[in-house]
């Protein structure tokens, strides 16, 4: 048995009693890093916030032996022993040259979270690097001012900011003012100067062309230009007459001078400065020659006050010219702080594109309706689309921070978008493509009565809404199979494997109303198809009830009362493209265009409660840009209006909408429609489970980020075989059938020596963790890992329980989780990262206080449950 010091208890998995949220005030946490800990070494503070995750170094006790695990080999940058003073402050320095999308969205999600880390001077800058002003413009920099705002909002402000009353745009979730590196323009110019006047920079007059052949190549060093030797006095003439506007374009450039043989092509005398007679967004005209991005980088973060450049890994390379810089420059006295630039890597998406080129492309070949566009994967375009960004964060932090490049699924945002909608949208009915239904039997007024049903059915402080009921309403077309039309002779006049909703001559219940049942169908003469269906109501079965004598109806579907419904626009919307890698296979990323990445639906039909919701929202909003500028913190935009159509999926309001006119974009489905589907397996697994974590690939997950506890493989499973262990009273050996294909048995060791009869082990259903690392204890390979319950008692007195498994559950099962999405198992959990999101789950798993499993999560409880109900202990 694995005893941690940390008062709990594993056999092999032990579930804690108590419901402690490990994920803080926030909800959301990162793992512990490597850049956590070069901060913490660099600095002598530790962060707070981290997931608690058992250290590799920290000291366990092995059946009374003491070992200790491998050394953490993550790289350490070569830390230095030199302790950075001030607070922790990093920054977010988009250059002005677009619109921000997801790739930058995780990078503003962990700078800015990396500095809430290290309260309570802890801070983060918000930065535009705008120093080529052939590409930069107003548009930009407001988009990317608007869009940190909101990935941002919710979270607390950064204790002891500064606010501008006179420059609201300054404002925001950042520390202080915005930055410009425009507004140290002179401060990089004298820096240029300084390194000429010391003979670290020259003013070189070759072309282009003749600068790039002679730069050499990986494999063969460059040459020196024959400038490289001019006097510093003839240099700093020529870098005067550069800044006076005497030169043309393109006759003189200044360059570093380092080493043209340098491994590292990015220090062959890389260029600090080049002239464009251009206008600047910022400065206007002030300036006719512009430094390049790598020479201001560390100067404006030295002058900032960052202590921790956090880059993406394209800028590793980089890193010797950033220190290079600084070195040269800190005797001067021009900058006095020391920076440490840290790379991570970048975020990779499948389905989509994240180049600014191709993004361009798309807009400029009208391949989409402009940068918001919902399809795009443009900040804005999500947000116009509804994704809330507690969902764009929750992601971030999912995917997390690494050395190593990956491509992430899209699938695994939408997954965090589906949790987050789930849990704050609420309900409402909403026929896409609506079919009349005409009540035969309906007696008295055309509106009978209201139904007062709930916002939101797990949170009851939403509040209920008004759905009226009346003679006639309308249901989903899709919701009647016409057996005897076209759709019926197509499929011989069978209905659909598994289809329980309305058929000619059978009935259905009305969500909240009535059971009706369908007697007579009126058809378009030259189509054949369903226009209206005249139905016969049950009074008796109001609001659920099923009378005595009549049989359950099984089926349950939406529908709005045809007079009050309101008739609105919604836009289907897919992802953009059809692969994984759009252009891989022809070279051109236009080629996989998604030709059914939206589909615009008109005349549908929602609940008039949504249409209260919309005017209220569109009158807050007019309101609001009237008493506020269009950089306030609190702006409120039309995808604040969500739902769950009820079976449909998530839908928000589209900025396009008006009092008269109102557009619903969809945000994502229910379910994932793009995975893989997974082939039926015979055996005693049924049709419904997953892949044996351990046997075999999982092709839907495909190695791409998911929520953790989706990662562990649990299976249900039976004790055949229990026994001592010959060299360890306090282990026990099994033989467990956990439905492994050929009906192979599993060996387990467990800490379970003494603390369960022998004779309750044998035959007992088990929850067992299947897809972790075989692992040796004492000898004998155990190749599962059993969940039991402890009261967090020591030594003797402790007691201990396996979980419940209800008897009918088939070895083999999947158990799963209530409010989660299905479980998609690595097929190996032995990777370092795997190990740290096991660790995580085993950290949110629960006792209820009335013996049921849990997974808390964010402060919400997911209970475990399987085929035949909850997973539980006795007490």
């Amino acid at each position: 048995m694995v005893k941690f010091h940390k008062n709990v208890i594993e056999v092999v998995l032990l579930i804690s009693i108590g419901l402690a949220n490990p994920f803080g005030a926030d909800g959301f946490a990162y793992a512990p890093n490597f850049i956590t800990k070069i901060i913490s070494e660099t600095t002598g503070k530790e962060p707070v916030g981290l997931l608690d995750i058992p250290s590799k170094s920290e000291n366990v006790e092995v059946d009374g032996e003491s070992s200790q695990n491998d050394n953490n080999n993550d790289e350490k940058e070569g830390t230095s022993s030199v302790v950075l003073d001030g607070p922790i402050t990093t920054r977010f320095p988009p250059e002005p040259n677009g619109y921000l999308h997801l790739g930058h969205a995780k990078a503003v999600s962990f700078n800015f979270q990396v500095a809430r880390m290290f309260p309570p001077t802890g801070r983060c800058n918000m930065r535009l690097d705008d120093t080529n002003p052939s590409k930069e413009n107003q548009e930009y920099i407001d988009s990317i001012l608007e869009d940190v705002r909101w990935i941002q909002s919710g979270k607390d402000p950064f204790p002891d900011s500064p606010v501008d009353d006179e420059r609201a745009e300054n404002n925001g979730p950042w520390f202080g003012k915005v930055h410009k590196t425009s507004d140290n323009f002179q401060l990089i110019y004298d820096c240029a100067r300084e390194l000429i006047k010391s003979g670290d920079a020259y003013v070189d007059s070759l072309s282009a062309d003749e600068m790039r052949e002679m730069r050499g190549s990986l494999t063969e060093p460059g040459t020196n230009s024959p400038f490289r030797d001019r006097s510093a006095e003839e240099n700093l003439d020529l870098f005067e007459k550069m800044r006076a506007g005497e030169i043309k374009e393109g006759v003189h450039i200044v360059r570093a001078k380092i080493d043209m043989a340098s491994s590292n092509i990015n220090m062959r005398d890389p260029a600090l400065y080049r002239i464009k007679h251009e206008s600047h967004p910022s400065t206007g005209n002030e300036w006719c020659i512009y430094p390049m991005y790598d020479f201001s980088h560390p100067i404006q973060d030295s002058s900032e006050g960052i202590t921790h450049s956090l880059c993406t890994l394209e800028f590793e390379d980089h890193r010797p010219f950033y220190d290079w810089t600084l070195e040269k420059l800190m005797p001067s006295g021009l900058i006095t702080h020391r920076p440490r630039q840290i790379e991570f890597s970048r975020l990779n998406l499948k389905y989509t594109v994240l180049s600014k080129r191709k993004l361009i492309q798309l807009v400029e070949g009208n391949h989409v309706h402009g940068w918001d566009d919902p399809r795009m994967p443009t900040l804005s375009g999500i947000r116009r689309r509804g994704s809330p960004p507690e969902a764009m964060r929750l992601f971030c932090e999912r995917v997390g921070i690494s050395k190593v490049d990956s491509f992430i699924d899209v699938g695994d945002l939408e997954n965090c978008i589906r949790e987050i909608m789930d849990d704050t949208s609420e309900r409402a009915f909403a026929i896409l493509k609506p079919l009349k239904v005409t009540i035969t039997n309906w007696e008295g007024p055309e509106i009978k009565e209201c139904f007062e049903v709930p916002r939101h059915p797990k949170k009851e402080k939403l509040g209920y809404r008004t759905v009226p009921f009346g003679k006639e309403v309308y249901i989903e077309r899709s919701d009647f199979f016409d057996l005897e039309g076209p759709e019926g002779e197509a499929n011989d006049g069978r209905k659909p494997k598994g289809f329980k909703r309305l058929l000619p001559d059978g009935m259905v219940r009305l969500k909240y109303a009535y059971v009706i049942s369908c007697e007579e169908i009126i058809r378009d003469p030259d189509s054949r198809e369903p226009i209206e269906l005249k139905c016969k109501v049950y009074p008796e079965t109001r609001a659920g009830v099923t009378p005595e004598g009549m049989n359950r109806v099984k089926g349950i579907i939406q529908w709005v009362e045809a007079s009050t419904a309101i008739t609105c626009q919604i836009n289907q919307y897919d992802r953009l493209f059809k692969t994984e890698e759009p252009g891989k296979a022809t070279g051109d990323f236009l080629d996989d265009l998604n030709p059914d990445s939206l589909e615009k639906l008109e005349g549908c039909l929602v609940e008039p409660s949504v249409a209260i919701d919309t005017a209220d929202l569109i009158a807050k909003i007019d309101q609001h840009d009237k008493e506020s500028s269009n950089t306030s913190n609190d702006k409120i935009y039309h995808s604040e209006l969500a739902y769950q159509f009820e079976r449909s999926g998530y839908f928000a309001l589209d900025t396009s909408s008006s009092p008269g006119s109102t557009v619903f974009n969809r945000v994502v489905t229910l379910r994932d429609t793009w995975a893989v589907p997974e082939k039926k397996k015979g055996g005693k697994n049924n049709a419904n489970q997953r892949k044996r974590g351990g046997n075999a690939p999982n092709k839907s997950n495909n190695g791409a980020v998911l929520e953790d506890v989706r990662r562990v493989a649990i299976r249900a499973g039976t004790i055949l075989e229990a026994g001592p262990h010959p060299d360890a009273d306090s282990l026990i050996v099994c033989k467990v059938d956990c439905g492994d294909e050929g009906g192979e048995l599993r060996t387990v060791v467990a800490g379970l020596g003494g603390k369960i009869p022998f004779d309750d082990l044998l035959n007992k259903k088990v929850a067992c963790v299947t897809n972790l690392k075989p692992a040796k204890m004492r000898g004998i390979a155990s190749s599962a890992m059993l969940l039991a319950a402890s009261d967090g008692s020591e030594g003797v007195v402790e007691k201990v329980e396996l979980l419940n498994i209800p008897n009918d559950v088939a070895n083999g099962e999947l158990i799963s989780f209530d409010g989660k999405e299905p479980c998609e198992p690595d097929e190996m959990m032995k990777s370092k990262g795997a190990i740290k999101a096991f660790e995580r789950v085993k950290a949110c798993l629960k006792v209820g206080t009335s013996g049921e499993a849990l997974y808390v999560n964010d402060g919400k409880e997911h209970k475990m449950v399987s085929s035949g109900g909850a997973v539980t202990v006795n007490s």
